[in-house]
């Protein structure tokens, strides 16, 4: 589709979506009142920045059911984020939602090579996190087999990979190593397993975590993005040339903004991602604010496809470490370990304050061939690691070297920042 034709759809839904939330939202209403705004003033997809911005406060002050915009009547599910704090991000999704759902996953799917001849295990974990029935979604639209395993049960999930031959996994990257440390430490020969297709996401993860699993598992690797707020996995995935997230812009509109002035930045220019929902009706998202920090690649990608693609995340502005003054981005420390091979790719950052001033502690897994009782040994890894992670943070970190398999494992997003500070 040219860049015209995809405007001209993104208008169409855009006004369509705006008369929708106008109407049946009292909280978009209020919003668009108290800029003096109505529906009459958007034309086009040009006029977006005429409209308000909605952040992850809006939708907890709205808890649970304050931001939809159809009857509940009509409303067929409710997912809801995990919600680390407070209350949880409730998002409810009609028939239509569900549909369109199915289809940006299977979109991303399709391009990672999945067919309806593939089984694909998918270990998201099931229930109000949209990971597991949204890749599940996905695989029964394309006419594949899924294998519903949700997380946990390690030992059982590779059991079942092996004996259902599965040939895709759909995880967090995060357990899919932890995956890959259990065969390997199984016995079972990978030769044995008939993978070849990994789709993973939910959480940050780095080039060279890709290049690690791809190795352990035989596969090839691929990034799928989504956010609960905009309909959860699904929202963008890379195609076969891995340049960059293909997003569905004609049910998601991307813009780039300075996350300070909340103007838009230059084409190609980093910024953090801002969403609006083109065709959700149970409850549409008004230029949300992702707190993802990346960029957007209008170029026509040599897959074929003309659907902007949004650079690697560098991280979110809200899980950004501000430390000792210095911005500190826990994928630039995963990078670095990863790089090395003396470490593991588990790590723990554990911040905290003493004395009125930051403390910075990177704990990191060495691998069993190079975890030694010689103290120089150990040293020499440690000052090794420190340098190469003072270089790329521009601040010093302490580095704790643990033996492997001691830092706790996850099965599903892993948790990798402590930050014990008051502030």
């Amino acid at each position: 589709m040219s860049r015209d034709e995809m405007r001209k759809i993104q208008s169409i839904r855009l006004k369509q979506t705006v008369e929708r939330v106008y109407h049946n939202s009292t909280f978009y209403r209020k919003k668009m009142q108290e800029l003096g705004i109505t529906p009459n003033d958007i034309e086009s997809i040009d006029d977006i920045g005429k409209l308000p911005f909605t952040t992850k406060q809006d939708l907890r002050d709205n808890y649970p059911f304050g931001l939809m915009s159809s009857p509940m009547s009509e409303i067929v599910r409710l997912h809801a984020s995990s919600g680390t704090t407070g209350k949880p991000i409730v998002v409810g999704y009609t028939r239509s939602d569900l549909a369109v759902w199915a289809e940006v996953v299977a979109r991303c799917l399709t391009a990672y090579g999945v067919t309806k001849n593939d089984r694909i295990q998918v270990s998201y974990g099931y229930g109000l996190f949209t990971g597991g029935l949204g890749a599940h979604m996905g695989v029964e639209n394309i006419g594949g087999t899924v294998i519903p395993m949700s997380s946990g049960n390690t030992q059982k999930q590779i059991q079942l990979m092996h004996d259902f031959g599965a040939n895709g996994l759909a995880c967090t990257p995060s357990y899919a190593m932890y995956l890959a440390e259990t065969i390997h430490a199984s016995g079972i020969p990978l030769e044995e397993f008939q993978l070849r297709i990994g789709a993973f996401g939910a959480e940050p993860w780095s080039e060279n975590m890709r290049k690690e699993l791809e190795e352990k598992l035989h596969i090839k690797a691929y990034d799928i993005y989504g956010l609960t707020e905009i309909c959860g996995p699904g929202v963008g995935g890379e195609c076969e040339c891995q340049n960059g997230t293909h997003l569905w812009e004609d049910h998601f509109f991307p813009e780039i903004v300075d996350p300070v002035t909340l103007q838009p930045v230059a084409p190609g220019e980093e910024g953090e991602l801002v969403f609006t929902t083109l065709t959700k009706e149970g409850m549409p998202m008004i230029r949300y604010r992702t707190r993802d920090l990346t960029h957007l690649i209008y170029d026509k990608c040599e897959c074929g496809r003309t659907a902007v693609r949004m650079g690697r995340i560098m991280g979110r502005s809200d899980d950004m470490l501000i430390i000792r003054g210095v911005n500190v981005f826990p994928s630039q420390i995963e990078s670095v370990i990863l790089e090395m091979p003396e470490f593991e790719p588990h790590y723990l950052i554990v911040v905290d304050r003493k004395n009125n001033t930051d403390t910075f502690e990177v704990q990191v897994e060495v691998r069993q061939e190079f975890y030694s009782d010689e103290i120089n040994r150990m040293m020499a890894l440690k000052k090794k690691i420190g340098h190469r992670l003072q270089s790329v943070l521009g601040i010093s970190a302490d580095i704790k070297l643990v033996e492997p398999r001691s830092i706790e494992r996850s099965q599903g997003k892993a948790k990798r920042v402590i930050d014990n500070r008051k502030i």
